[in-house]
């Protein structure tokens, strides 16, 4: 019987495992190619995973809310299309999948110990050694040092069993003493809520909750400053009027305001580069690339951020396409990891709900966020060489959010200062 194995496929190159949130189909069901399979979740986007093949779905190797790990077998098809060959599923997993999945009770969905620590190794460690090593209070070097029997070396449950059977007293009279200093959850203010009669409670979704801890991570590691700057954009507002209907006729992409902020806010990082950073402990790091997230809200009510690499080194045109393509791609749920990895500086639009402007959160770990309001027509007092006047101009705040312990009052003051002056300067007469 000709069998096709359906494997957790790799969703980007940051990502090395994911929840399977949703079946689609049952065992015994007939698939046609491109049927949707299943829905799986990083901890950045949702994806939907189709079929390849025809057939009948014979297996299902790990059950909804299953971490699992890039390139495991988690469904099994029969070539077939016979439902009778359901019974006839030869087995098809190594001794480790089968491992995994005769213990994958004991896998607890949550991995508390932080990822960045685990991606300091080279090696790979699934789901569930990362939670033998939280509750045991392993540390990654202990992890390293352990040699594994799996295939190319890789460490199995048996491996780090046998190690903390054999673990030194020491380690875990240092571990204990670790833990004694860290803060518990217990230990952070609490609030008590009452819920009236009347009252309804919503659930959080898995993406809001993300969001909740992320937002709130950000403002426990980052002391937040925002600077504020009105700017003149009526050179810009007159450009696109003029030119937006033949550019949407030609080029097929509407053209908003946005890729023009882009633009000048990659300059800006060029001018200056301490606010196109991350911070890791004691040292700052200048990035090399320019990669410029934009939020986006979604039809659920959430928000994702996808990223626009290498902005710096596209045209208004290129950064149009880039930017609709993500937005629409957000909005219908088709976002690969890879399309929210990397961000070195951060984009909320807060003009698009007519917001005069806002104090957004750092999107960690990056070290400032800008945000946008809307555009309005002001009387402002214009300098000309027979004396001031009054005129009608099209005017903007931006906020800047800097992470003061890389960015201080002078450098993010004259960043929000390099951006105005590139807006206000926009060339009346530019082409695409």
């Amino acid at each position: 019987m000709a069998t096709f194995n359906i494997i957790m496929p790799k969703m980007g190159e940051s990502v090395q495992t994911a929840t399977i949130t949703k079946w689609f189909k049952k065992v015994g069901d007939k698939v046609a190619e491109e049927d949707i399979l299943l829905e799986i979740a990083t901890d950045k986007v949702d994806s939907e995973i189709p079929s390849p093949v025809d057939g009948v779905l014979v297996k299902i190797l790990f059950e909804t809310n299953a971490v699992v790990p890039v390139g495991e077998i988690i469904a099994v098809i029969d070539l077939s299309g016979d439902e009778g060959a359901i019974e006839q599923v030869k087995e098809q997993k190594t001794d480790e999948i089968k491992e995994t999945i005769e213990e994958k009770k004991d896998v607890k969905t949550t991995i508390t110990l932080k990822e960045n620590e685990f991606s300091q190794s080279a090696r790979f460690y699934s789901p569930l050694i990362k939670n033998i090593a939280n509750s045991e209070g392993l540390d990654i070097n202990e992890l390293d040092g352990i040699s594994g029997t799996g295939y190319n070396g890789r460490v199995r449950k048996k491996d780090v069993l046998q190690y903390i059977s054999t673990r030194p007293s020491q380690q875990a009279a240092k571990q204990d003493s670790k833990t004694e200093q860290q803060p518990t959850s217990a230990s952070r203010p609490q609030v008590t809520i009452t819920v009236n009669e009347g009252d309804t409670v919503v659930q959080m979704d898995r993406l809001r909750k993300m969001i909740a801890e992320h937002m709130v991570l950000s403002k426990q590691i980052s002391p937040h400053v925002t600077n504020f700057i009105e700017t003149d954009v009526t050179n810009l507002v007159i450009w696109r009027n003029k030119i937006k209907d033949e550019f949407e006729k030609r080029e097929k992409q509407k053209l908003t305001y946005m890729p023009v902020f882009i633009e000048a806010v990659a300059k800006s990082l060029k001018d200056h580069p301490g606010v196109n950073a991350s911070v890791n402990g004691d040292k700052i790091i200048l990035r090399k690339n320019i990669n410029i997230g934009i939020a986006v809200a979604l039809p659920t009510g959430n928000l994702i951020v996808p990223v626009i690499k290498n902005a710096d080194q596209k045209s208004i045109l290129g950064l149009t396409v880039d930017l609709n393509t993500l937005a629409n791609n957000a909005r219908i749920n088709k976002l690969n990891p890879d399309d929210v990895y990397g961000g070195t500086f951060s984009i909320s639009n807060f003009g698009t709900f007519k917001n005069l402007t806002g104090t957004p959160i750092i999107n960690q770990p990056q070290v400032a966020i800008l945000a946008t309001g809307t555009i309005e027509k002001k009387p402002a007092v214009i300098e000309t060489p027979t004396g001031d006047v009054i005129a009608v101009r099209h005017k903007m705040i931006l906020a800047l959010t800097y992470d003061h312990r890389a960015v201080d009052g002078a450098l993010g003051g004259a960043f929000l200062k390099t951006l105005s002056d590139y807006l206000e300067k926009f060339d009346i007469n530019r082409t695409l």
